[in-house]
C-alpha cells in the first residue's frame, strides 16, 4: 500500500531529478516543448518553453502526471509515431499540439514527450479546406469540366469536377485513375491532332485553346472547347495544369446550320443559286478538259403568284416543297436539282458526251436535256395537294448548253434565263432550248432589265380611251391605260411588258402608280370644270392584295376624287379563279361607293350563278367578239346573248374595240348602249381629252349611221 510518506519521498525523487539537469543544458536550449516522464507517466522534467505554451510553472509539473497536460494514452504510443491532439493550459483552456514520444534508456528508463504549438498548423489546414471547398463549389457549378493534371504527363491527374458525368458518362474516378481515359474519349479522327495541340502548350508553358470532338459512353459525338494554362509555383516553374472543357456540341450545331443555309435553300433543302454557281464552274472546268458538255435547265412555275394570292403563301410553300422533292425523284442522280428562288428552279447537267446521235445527227448532250426537261414536265403532271385541295401546275422551262450557246457559267444562265422566258410568252408548260429559240431570249433578258429600272424611276404615263354612248356619241367617261414611256425607245406598249411585269411580280407597283396617277387627273379634270368618270384595272395581284378596298379609298381620299366617279375593271378570268374571294373583295369596294366592271368578257370561264351575284354594273364585252359581227353569224349569236345577260343580270353592256360603222350598226340595233374602240378614238394624253369632250357632235365619225 502507498502511503503519504511513498509519495512524498517519490516528489522528493523527482524534484532532485530535474534540479540535476541544468538549466543551460541542451533540454533547456531546444526550441521544443520538452516534458521527460518516468515510465508510469510522472513527469520529472519540462522546459521553459512548456511553460511558454501552457502556463504550468514547472514546479506544478514535476511529480504530476503527463495527462495534467495531455490527456492522450501516450505511455503506449510506439517511439517515431506522432499524434494530434489538445494540451490543457493553466487558465484551464486547450492549445492544439501535434506529439512526439521518444524514449531514454538507461539507469532508469525515461519517456521524452515533444509538444508542438499546431494553432498554425491547423489554422492553414482549416484555410485549405475552406479554399479546396470554395474551389469545388465554382468549379462545379460551371457548365464546365474542370481539371488538374500535374505537370509530370507520367502521372495521374489530380482532379476532375462532376461536370464529366454529363459529358462523357463515366464517373470522376475513372477519369482520375485511368492516364487513357482521355484518350478513349476523344473521336479517333480528332485524337492525334488534340494530343499533338496538347503537348505542345505543355512543352511551351503556353496557354491551350483548341476545338475537337469526344464520344459519350452511350456514343453520341460532343463537341468541346478545350482551353488550359500552366499554374506556377513560388519560384515561377510550371506547378500543374488547370483546363476546362466546355461542351459546345449545340453551338457547332447551330454554325453547320448557318453554313449549310450559306448554300441551301432552307424551305426545300436544295442548293441555292450560291452552291449551284460554283458546282457550274468546276462543272465547265471538267468539260473544257475532257471534251464534254454541261446544260443548265432554268423551270419557272406558270401562275405561281397567283396561288399565293389566292390559297395563302402557306400553300405556296407547299408546293414549291412537293415540286424539290419531286424534282429530286424525276431527275438522274447525277444531276444537280436547285432552287433559284421564288417559283424558279436550276438543273445543273454535268459530264454529259457530245458525240452525234447516228439517227438525229444532234449532239447526245442536247437529247439528254431535252429528255430531263420532259421529265421535269412529268414531275409537274400529278395534281398537287396543298390543304387538301388538289392543284394542277405547270412550268416553263428553258435549256442552255456549254459550249454551244455560251463558254462561261454566268452567260450560261443567263441564256437558260432568257430561253425560259421565250418558253413562258410563246408556250407556257413548253420548253425552249436557247440556241434554236425563234425570237433573241437575250433581248427579253434586256427588257427585264429595262423594266426594273423603269418600275423604280416610274417611267410611266396614262393615256386614256374615251368610252362612248353610241347613240350621240357623247364621251360617259374614260378608261385610264398605262405606258411605258421609255428613255431610250420611246412610247412602249401595254402588250409588250404588262405581261412581264406580271410574271416579274412588278405589276403591283405599277399599279399603284396607276391609281395615284388617274386619280390626280380626275380631280384636276374636275377643277377644270370636266366631270368625267375614269376607270382603271387592277392586276390579279392587286386584287389579292391586303386590304385592297382600305388602299384604293385612301389614294382617293388623298386626291380628293368622289369614288363614284371610279371604275374599278377586272378581267373576267381574275374574277373566276376565286369566286368566293372576288365576291368578297368586289363587295367591299361597291360598299365604298366604287363602280364594278367586269372586262374583256366571254374570253373566259364564268358561271353564270357566281356571276349575277357579283356587285357588278358593267360588263365588258370582249373586242375579239365585236371584229365581224356584223358579217359573222356565229360571233353575232354570241354578242346578243351577251348583251341580253347584261340587261338580264342588271349590267350595263359596253362593247370593246368597235372599228368600223357596221359594227356600231349592229351593236346600237341589239340594245347595247356604250362602247370604246378607235372607230371614235385612239386612246389620248390627258392633255387632249378635254377637246375631245367638248366636240359639238360628240365622237362619231361622219360614216357613222344617224
Amino acid at each position: 500500500m502507498v502511503t503519504e510518506r511513498d509519495r512524498a519521498s517519490a516528489l522528493d525523487a523527482d524534484v532532485r531529478f530535474a534540479a540535476m539537469i541544468e538549466p543551460g543544458s541542451l533540454l533547456e536550449a531546444t526550441p521544443e516543448c520538452l516534458v521527460v516522464t518516468r515510465t508510469d507517466g510522472r513527469i520529472v522534467f519540462a522546459n521553459h518553453r512548456v511553460e511558454l505554451l501552457t502556463g504550468f510553472g514547472r514546479g506544478e509539473l514535476v511529480g504530476r502526471s503527463v495527462e495534467l497536460l495531455v490527456a492522450a494514452e501516450l505511455l503506449d504510443l510506439e517511439t517515431g509515431v506522432a499524434i494530434e491532439t489538445v494540451c490543457s493550459t493553466s487558465g484551464g483552456g486547450t492549445v492544439p499540439v501535434e506529439v512526439h514520444v521518444g524514449r531514454i534508456d538507461g539507469p532508469e528508463r525515461l519517456i521524452v514527450v515533444t509538444l508542438r504549438d499546431a494553432t498554425e498548423l491547423q489554422a492553414g489546414r482549416e484555410a485549405r479546406f475552406e479554399a479546396e471547398a470554395k474551389y469545388r463549389a465554382l468549379v462545379e457549378q460551371i457548365p464546365a469540366v474542370v481539371y488538374l493534371d500535374p505537370v509530370d504527363e507520367n502521372s495521374d491527374s489530380i482532379y476532375v469536377s462532376p461536370q464529366v458525368v454529363t459529358l462523357l458518362g463515366i464517373d470522376p474516378d475513372e477519369w482520375l485513375t485511368d492516364p487513357y481515359c482521355w484518350r478513349k474519349h476523344v473521336h479517333p479522327e480528332d485524337l492525334d491532332r488534340a494530343w499533338d495541340e496538347y503537348e505542345q502548350a505543355f512543352k511551351q508553358h503556353t496557354t491551350l485553346n483548341h476545338e475537337y470532338r469526344m464520344v459519350h459512353e452511350d456514343g453520341t459525338i460532343r463537341w468541346v472547347l478545350e482551353q488550359a494554362y500552366p499554374i506556377k509555383d513560388e519560384q515561377g516553374e510550371p506547378w500543374l495544369i488547370q483546363g476546362v472543357i466546355f461542351d459546345i456540341t449545340a453551338r457547332k450545331a447551330a454554325e453547320e446550320q448557318v453554313a449549310f443555309l450559306a448554300y441551301h435553300d432552307k424551305l426545300t433543302g436544295l442548293p441555292n443559286r450560291v452552291l449551284f454557281e460554283e458546282m457550274l464552274e468546276n462543272a465547265i472546268s471538267r468539260a473544257r478538259r475532257h471534251d464534254l458538255g454541261v446544260g443548265v435547265i432554268f423551270v419557272d412555275l406558270d401562275n405561281f403568284k397567283l396561288v399565293n394570292d389566292s390559297l395563302g403563301h402557306a400553300a405556296g410553300d407547299q408546293l414549291l416543297a412537293q415540286l424539290a422533292e419531286r424534282l429530286r425523284v424525276y431527275t438522274r442522280e447525277t444531276d444537280l436539282v436547285a432552287r433559284q428562288g421564288g417559283d424558279e428552279f436550276l438543273l445543273l447537267l454535268s459530264d454529259l458526251d457530245r458525240t452525234r446521235d447516228i439517227g438525229s445527227d444532234r449532239e447526245s448532250a442536247m437529247i439528254v436535256a431535252e429528255s430531263v426537261a420532259s421529265r421535269v414536265h412529268e414531275a409537274l403532271a400529278e395534281p398537287f395537294v396543298l390543304n387538301g385541295t388538289e392543284f394542277i401546275a405547270s412550268g416553263s422551262i428553258g435549256i442552255s448548253l456549254f459550249p454551244q450557246d455560251a463558254l462561261d457559267a454566268e452567260t450560261l444562265m443567263k441564256n437558260a434565263d432568257a430561253a425560259m422566258y421565250q418558253s413562258k410568252r410563246q408556250e407556257p408548260g413548253g420548253y425552249v432550248v436557247f440556241a434554236t429559240s425563234g425570237e433573241d431570249p437575250m433581248k427579253k433578258l434586256s427588257l427585264t432589265t429595262r423594266l426594273r429600272r423603269a418600275v423604280e424611276h416610274e417611267d410611266w404615263v396614262l393615256h386614256y380611251q374615251p368610252v362612248v354612248n353610241l347613240a350621240d356619241g357623247s364621251v360617259e367617261g374614260v378608261e385610264a391605260l398605262v405606258r411605258w414611256q421609255d428613255p431610250n425607245g420611246g412610247i412602249v406598249a401595254p402588250g409588250e411588258f404588262i405581261p412581264l411585269a406580271e410574271e416579274l411580280g412588278l405589276i403591283e407597283a405599277i399599279g399603284d402608280w396607276v391609281i395615284d396617277a388617274m386619280a390626280a387627273q380626275q380631280r384636276a379634270w374636275a377643277d377644270d370644270g370636266l366631270d368625267l368618270t375614269v376607270g382603271f384595272n387592277l392586276s390579279p395581284r392587286q386584287l389579292w392584295s391586303a386590304h385592297l378596298a382600305e388602299k384604293v379609298l385612301k389614294k382617293l381620299r388623298t386626291a380628293g376624287v368622289d369614288p363614284s366617279k371610279v371604275v374599278v375593271e377586272i378581267t373576267e378570268s381574275t374574277a373566276m379563279a376565286d369566286p368566293d374571294r372576288t365576291q368578297k373583295i368586289l363587295s367591299e369596294l361597291h360598299a365604298w361607293g366604287l363602280s364594278l366592271a367586269i372586262d374583256d368578257f366571254g374570253s373566259g370561264y364564268s358561271s353564270l350563278a357566281r356571276l349575277k351575284h357579283l356587285p357588278v354594273q358593267i360588263l365588258k364585252i370582249d373586242r375579239s367578239f365585236i371584229r365581224d359581227v356584223h358579217r359573222d353569224t356565229g360571233l353575232a349569236s354570241m354578242v346578243r346573248a351577251m348583251i341580253q345577260l347584261a340587261r338580264g343580270l342588271g349590267m350595263a353592256p359596253l362593247a370593246e374595240g368597235i372599228e368600223t360603222a357596221a359594227e356600231l350598226e349592229f351593236l346600237r340595233a341589239h340594245g347595247c348602249s356604250i362602247g370604246q374602240g378607235f372607230y371614235f378614238a385612239k386612246p389620248v394624253p390627258a392633255e387632249e381629252v378635254p377637246a375631245l369632250v367638248g366636240r359639238e357632235h360628240g365622237l362619231l365619225p361622219v360614216d357613222a349611221p344617224r
